[in-house]
């Protein structure tokens, strides 16, 4: 699995630029281990856009953060206790822009696409109410899709083992399936 999501992430892509103005840069890990991806369900926070969203470990760049593979690591360490620097950095996904501003700022989102050497013990804080690992091959065969209104659009989504995958998180899914698909 680690030499197929390799192979399918060395594929370059047209990633739209970083924003000008203000923006924020964010990343996530998008963590594998034995053909499963990992993601989380986070906690429902008052003023949390992404409040109860399922979404992949990551947050904000900070001020220390060396690039955003950085912010990525440190990330999946706070919310999760993910030790990542053991782990093979498969790639990256290509990266997204929030379709709208939030607190006046845009967001630029990287995500990076980790292989985990083994099942890791997962301990999750006050950010994270739940950890799920979804099969890639289902997502690769198409099961759970559907979707939904929001805000007057129809948007793609996914329904697995009772979790709801939508938005920027299911676009970096689908960027993954897709450059897989290709090979």
């Amino acid at each position: 699995m680690p030499d197929r999501l390799r192979a399918a992430l060395a594929r370059p892509t047209d990633a739209p630029p970083e924003p000008e103005g203000l923006f924020t840069r964010a990343a996530v890990a998008m963590a594998f281990h034995d053909g499963h991806m990992l993601m989380i369900k986070r906690s429902e926070r008052e003023g949390d856009p992404w409040s109860g969203h399922m979404a992949f470990p990551g947050g904000k760049e900070e001020d220390q953060d060396v690039g955003p593979v950085e912010t990525a690591t440190r990330e999946a360490h706070e919310e999760l206790r993910l030790e990542l620097v053991g782990a093979s950095l498969l790639g990256e996904v290509t990266p997204l822009r929030t379709p709208f501003k939030a607190k006046g700022k845009v967001h630029y989102v990287h995500g990076y696409v980790f292989d985990l050497p083994q099942a890791p013990g997962l301990v999750p804080n006050g950010e994270v109410q739940s950890t799920h690992w979804f099969e890639l091959d289902r997502l690769l065969r198409g099961e759970g899709r559907g979707s939904f209104e929001w805000r007057g659009w129809e948007m793609p989504s996914v329904t697995l083992d009772g979790c709801f995958i939508w938005g920027m998180s299911l676009r970096m899914i689908d960027d993954l399936l897709d450059r897989i698909r290709a090979e």
